[in-house]
């Protein structure tokens, strides 16, 4: 069954941290180990919540300024920072721009309400994509099942005609499971070039 889609997680894989100085400068401030303090804003329970739609990203943020007990003008300065070195993959990017019309695009993605503006306006993607489903607004999230099937369904395919792309080996190990082709993200080079490999081998 030859692939019809090609589907990406987006934080980690098309965006990713790549310059970690502003939060490095909180963890300092605020006496956390490196990459600490990632780990407290996603790996709160108000988080996780965010994530499948239970919360809001300003109660994320409304933790976060209560548990270290920092002012209004001091979260402006963390959030900014917490963002500020994130970038878009736009090699990827082009590459599923690419891709289209002949395959669809679509994403999967972990993440809160805030994201699909996010992606349409300030990532300035959305072009190069056919769907994008996120966990908060599904109320599911990898490596559930369902959220690959409403993807796929969106999208028109059957498991076995996709290509799904994660970082996470849960999250592709679930694909994989599903019938989808999984490839889990190590770096740009090495995401495009497994992918290829798998629409050459469908087209062969």
């Amino acid at each position: 069954m030859g692939i019809r889609a090609v589907i990406f997680d987006i934080g980690g894989v098309l965006l990713r941290t790549e310059d970690h100085s502003g939060r490095r400068k909180w963890e300092a401030r605020l006496g956390l180990e490196e990459n600490g303090l990632a780990r407290h804003v996603w790996g709160s329970d108000v988080s996780r919540r965010a994530s499948v739609g239970q919360a809001s990203e300003d109660e994320v943020w409304a933790h976060i300024a209560a548990h270290f007990r920092l002012s209004d003008a001091e979260m402006r300065e963390f959030v900014a920072d917490f963002w500020s070195g994130d970038r878009v993959d736009q090699m990827l990017v082009q590459f599923l721009r690419d891709l289209r019309p002949r395959y669809k695009t679509g994403i999967i993605s972990n993440a809160w309400a805030t994201a699909r503006h996010a992606i349409t306006e300030s990532f300035g993607i959305a072009d190069a994509l056919d769907t994008i489903v996120l966990s908060a607004e599904e109320g599911i999230e990898k490596p559930d099942a369902r959220i690959y099937h409403i993807a796929l369904r969106r999208l028109g395919v059957l498991p076995a005609e996709a290509i799904f792309v994660d970082d996470m080996p849960e999250n592709v190990a679930a694909a994989s499971a599903l019938g989808m082709r999984g490839i889990q993200f190590q770096n740009t080079a090495q995401a495009i070039a497994e992918v290829r490999r798998y629409l050459d081998g469908a087209s062969g």
